[in-house]
């Protein structure tokens, strides 16, 4: 039986900026069926192509990936599940997500890791990579059959949530992902530092006289990861980076050639512990919110390079999680919707260029888990993010299509947006807050 003949679009009018290759330029994106075919000059003439998007006026970059997702599929469907996740970050122009271990049951088997991918494919909302736990039951005592989860589909492995404190156990870990040129997602966080606390230690946790965490508590464990890192010549990524200190560590270890990568998350570079004065619940993370000090060095670190990616580390919760007590409350920000909004606010600012903030989202991440997608490459698959540079928009949770309304940016001004998503060659258009498959 003949193959059937691929479908040509052709992206036209648009302002095409794709890291990957270094390009800033006014280019049209012709697609063949869910790949990329070729970049034309406008009004270059094709052949064949069956449909025409008008991208004029718009900036046209890879599909964003966001490598630090909550999807909280299976067994938490109450806070999101994966059609609602992807629904939701299809919408802000985030083609790509790479889900978190710690459903219930544990990403720790390939039975979970097969049901994500089953279930991803139904949503046909964004790409889903599923990062596997490290041990087994996000416990940090029994390593979890790696090879097997690797197999399945998973492209990372973390047990984010929960820092393994045995240090003999992460070396394990380490070499057993070597086998793999597997990643390690660090959650840097020492729990007998940590302890009860639920904000940064400093002058604002001790005027609100809430318990809190030093900043030691994230560092000791970088500086940990590094020395593992350079003893094992193994890859190590680390989560949610927040602090001055972390970022120092990393950019040496960078410059002494290890092999470390480094993400941080919207609230770490746009929010302090000032936010927490107010006792509202939705400034509740972990690792916490920090000083000016903190965040202007976590700014410093995505313009020096230090910190190769953004991610959003959308953790959703249920009101009943987090419209409580301070120190009751859940950790975590419903953070897919915004993730866009707020890189651009750096590029705003001053802090990135257009080329490194559009980076930060898509060749960034793309990188640290060797993913396909992050580009426009020839062959490579046909996402891409539309975005309106103009548009100012406030940020508004009653509208969020996640199940997740926790975001203590409710109110703020932003600008720039998603126009329209294409993942895998066709066109997600959003409409009225809505994310419609076409």
């Amino acid at each position: 039986m003949a193959e059937e003949a691929k479908r040509l679009t052709r992206v036209k009018g648009g302002r095409i900026i794709d890291p990957s290759i270094n390009l800033d330029e006014r280019l049209d994106v012709l697609i063949d069926g869910d790949h990329f075919k070729s970049l034309l000059q406008p009004g270059e003439e094709f052949p064949g192509v069956e449909t025409v998007i008008d991208a004029g006026g718009m900036i046209v970059v890879p599909g964003i990936v966001d490598i630090h997702v909550h999807l909280r599929e299976p067994g938490q469907e109450y806070k999101e599940d994966i059609l609602s996740g992807t629904r939701a970050a299809a919408s802000a122009g985030v083609t790509s997500v790479c889900c978190m271990a710690n459903t219930d049951p544990v990403n720790d088997n390939s039975s979970v890791t097969e049901f994500i991918v089953r279930q991803a494919k139904k949503a046909c909302f964004a790409r889903v990579f599923p990062i596997g736990a490290v041990t087994k039951g996000l416990e940090g005592e029994v390593l979890a059959e790696i090879g097997e989860l690797t197999d399945a589909g998973c492209v990372g492995f973390s047990d984010d949530g929960r820092p393994i404190m045995n240090a003999e156990v992460m070396r394990r870990a380490l070499e057993y992902l070597k086998r793999f040129n597997g990643v390690l997602i660090s959650h840097a966080e020492d729990k007998n530092l940590a302890g009860k606390g639920v904000m940064n230690e400093g002058d604002v946790s001790t005027e609100l006289g809430l318990p809190a965490v030093p900043r030691a508590a994230e560092e000791v464990m970088i500086a940990r990861d590094i020395c593992l890192s350079e003893m094992l010549n193994a890859r190590v990524h680390f989560a949610h980076v927040s602090t001055a200190g972390g970022v120092a560590l990393i950019r040496q270890a960078k410059a002494r050639g290890l092999p470390v990568t480094a993400e941080t998350a919207p609230h770490y570079f746009k929010l302090t512990d000032e936010a927490v004065r107010g006792y509202d619940p939705r400034t509740r993370v972990n690792p916490p919110l920090r000083t000016e000090k903190d965040v202007s060095a976590i700014r410093a670190g995505l313009a020096d390079g230090t910190i190769d990616c953004i991610a959003s580390d959308h953790a959703p919760h249920a009101s009943h999680e987090k419209d409580i007590e301070y120190q009751l409350a859940l950790s975590g920000i419903s953070g897919v919707e915004t993730i866009l909004g707020l890189t651009l606010s750096l590029v705003g600012d001053g802090t990135l260029s257009l080329m490194d903030g559009i980076a930060k989202l898509t060749t960034g991440p793309a990188r640290v888990l060797n993913l396909e997608v992050g580009t426009m490459g020839r062959g490579k698959p046909a996402d891409l993010t539309i975005i309106n540079p103009d548009i100012e928009w406030t940020v508004d949770s009653t509208k969020f299509l996640s199940k997740g309304k926790n975001t203590p940016f409710n109110g703020m001004r932003l600008k720039g947006k998603a126009h329209a998503t294409i993942i895998g060659g066709k066109l997600i258009k959003i409409t009225q807050g809505r994310a419609l498959a076409l």
